[in-house]
């Protein structure tokens, strides 16, 4: 262990990153201000292993703003599909517009610039210009936040902001003046990797000598989290698989709130809702219940009830609109899909032919 009086928070962290830290992540390659981007937009709130393939696929379609500016949204979310908290793939997409329209299709490199970006915080911004361009910015993202509340024994749930603020300061304190994209980094990998939320590795922590939480021996109850809601409120829904063969009817939802801009089956708040709407095809059969499941977001359950029903032909002429697609099983349209979407397409009675 090195010695707390021999070498600051700053340089423990820095040697530590120089022997452990990660350096051959695929953002890491090649960095330029769009990949490393693209790449903290698809870690918030997701793990690195989740994100490496998605990360992959994307930049192969998507190797440059304009590229993904120039996309159609459907494109862009049929691409993050499975990644979850599709706003963040909404706001990339406007941002690369931005950029597109407003900065000749290169990345800014001012931090208010980048900061002014849909979908882009202090954290993130500073993430960005610091570990591609080498800026001297902060940082502050949950992996930042873990570790600090632990060393600091900061009281209070970091999503309050004077306890946020708090943090902000010692940031300003503890970045150092050189290195600070090697730090940024080593940060981050230390809150991936060494001061994880359940198993922390305390005794492979370089600055673990003036750790405060490790000292009160309750290293995880720091960060405090979260006051939780007293209850998670339920709500019901039917979902309709139209189906005519290989296709079934999906709509858009609004780009706005749930599922914003995904492709869902149809959603009704119940039964008597569905057969009114299912009263405009004569030639429908009979709704058949298929099992339901219940689907958690960060805020209520969704208790869905599919019902499917055998249509013999696509009516074309009751349901054109740019805002529904006849989804053809057997080829599937590049669209982003709900993730109930993706688990109702996968249920085998929508595989079977009926005689």
């Amino acid at each position: 262990m090195i010695p707390v009086s021999n070498q600051s928070f700053a340089e423990r962290i820095l040697a530590w990153h120089d022997v452990h830290g990660r350096k051959t992540l695929p953002w890491q390659l090649n960095k330029t201000p769009y990949r490393v981007w693209v790449s903290e937009i698809m870690l918030q709130q997701t793990q690195v292993t989740t994100v490496i393939p998605y990360y992959q696929r994307f930049m192969t379609r998507f190797p440059d703003v304009l590229s993904l500016a120039d996309a159609e949204q459907d494109e862009v979310l049929h691409h993050w599909t499975g990644l979850g908290y599709y706003a963040r793939a909404r706001n990339l997409h406007k941002a690369a517009q931005v950029i597109r329209d407003h900065y000749s299709g290169r990345f800014p490199e001012r931090f208010e610039d980048v900061l002014g970006l849909p979908g882009i915080g202090r954290s993130t911004a500073g993430a960005v210009l610091s570990l591609s361009l080498g800026q001297h910015h902060g940082i502050l993202d949950g992996n930042v936040k873990r570790v600090l509340t632990r060393w600091l024994g900061q009281k209070g749930w970091p999503g309050k902001k004077e306890v946020e603020n708090t943090l902000w300061d010692k940031v300003a304190v503890l970045t150092p003046a050189e290195g600070v994209s090697q730090y940024n980094q080593a940060m981050m990998d230390m809150g991936a990797t060494i001061c994880t939320r359940s198993k922390p590795a305390c005794e492979r922590c370089p600055v673990s000598d003036d750790c405060v939480a490790l000292a009160l021996g309750t290293p995880t109850a720091f960060p405090e989290s979260k006051p939780k809601k007293t209850v998670q409120p339920e709500k019901q829904a039917c979902f309709v698989l139209l189906q005519s063969g290989d296709h079934l009817l999906l709509v858009q939802r609004p780009p706005q709130g749930l599922w914003g801009g995904l492709y869902c089956f149809p959603e009704f708040a119940d039964e008597r809702e569905m057969q009114r709407w299912l009263s405009r095809f004569p030639e429908a059969g009979k709704p058949e219940p298929l099992p339901g499941f219940r689907h958690t977001f960060s805020h209520f359950h969704l208790d869905i009830s599919p019902w499917r029903v055998q249509i013999p032909r696509i009516p074309a002429e009751v349901m054109a609109s740019d805002q529904r697609l006849w989804y053809n099983l057997h080829q599937p349209a590049p669209v982003g899909l709900a993730a109930a979407t993706k688990k109702l397409l996968a249920y085998p009675q929508l595989h079977k032919r009926i005689p």
